[in-house]
């Protein structure tokens, strides 16, 4: 299939598949007439660095579950270096969890701090 088509069917743009294939994520075949072409496992691989991206995970991070669909894996998650990148995930995941519930605790401190200080108005209508 030809690059137009590819993103379609990947729901993407042909200026980022572009970009993968610069990045070396995506392969730089060309036809006789210098067309990129892709198969059905160009195809799964751009699937599985979209969803990967809906996660939260940067374009890099996508890395080790391309090469290991690129090994002939059935998924991208069955290689050690994917689980690896998911550990690392997770892990930032927890960090960002617990700093935003300190943030929220704050807020709800202060929140409630103010409404206590306050008179209360009645509502006029």
């Amino acid at each position: 299939m030809r690059i137009g088509e590819l993103a379609e069917r990947a729901g993407t743009s042909t200026r980022t598949l572009r970009y993968y294939e610069e990045r070396g994520l995506l392969p730089a075949r060309r036809d006789g007439n210098g067309h990129r072409t892709y198969d059905e496992d160009d195809l799964r691989m751009l699937r599985q660095i979209r969803t990967l991206q809906d996660f939260g995970f940067d374009l890099e991070e996508t890395r080790p579950f391309v090469e290991c669909l690129r090994a002939g894996h059935p998924a991208g998650d069955s290689c050690p270096a994917s689980l690896a990148v998911y550990r690392r995930k997770l892990a930032e995941l927890d960090g960002l969890i617990g700093r935003l519930t300190g943030v929220r605790d704050q807020v709800a401190g202060q929140l409630a701090e103010a409404e206590a200080a306050q008179p209360r108005c009645e509502m006029t209508g």
